[in-house]
């Protein structure tokens, strides 16, 4: 079967070939695959439906990917709730000064 019959379009530009082994191989990791007469890129890891594989099939670079993102997103967090969470330094300061006035 042809995806020309099919009627799909395949984007050369956004695929990308991966070679997938559990061999340490000694000869040459590097495979040609053309698609639409123009040869496609290489990668070692791919991201597919979200999750970040490797040419091992391993999670690590997905895994850091998710520690990163969270780092950010935690951090962008705190930044934004010290603006308006927690003590008020000059509210404070006029809380004290109103009681020293009243003793």
């Amino acid at each position: 079967m042809c995806a020309k019959n099919n009627k799909i379009k395949f984007n050369v530009t956004k695929s990308k070939v991966m070679l997938v082994s559990r061999r340490k191989r000694k000869e040459n990791k590097k495979i040609t695959v053309y698609l639409n007469n123009k040869p496609l890129e290489q990668v070692a890891q791919i991201k597919y439906l979200g999750i970040i594989l490797d040419h091992k099939f391993r999670f690590h670079g997905h895994i850091t990917y998710a520690a990163e993102k969270s780092a950010k997103l935690i951090h962008s967090l705190s930044k934004a709730a010290k603006l308006t969470w927690g003590l008020n330094m000059k509210r404070l300061q006029l809380y004290t000064k109103a009681q020293s006035y009243s003793s």
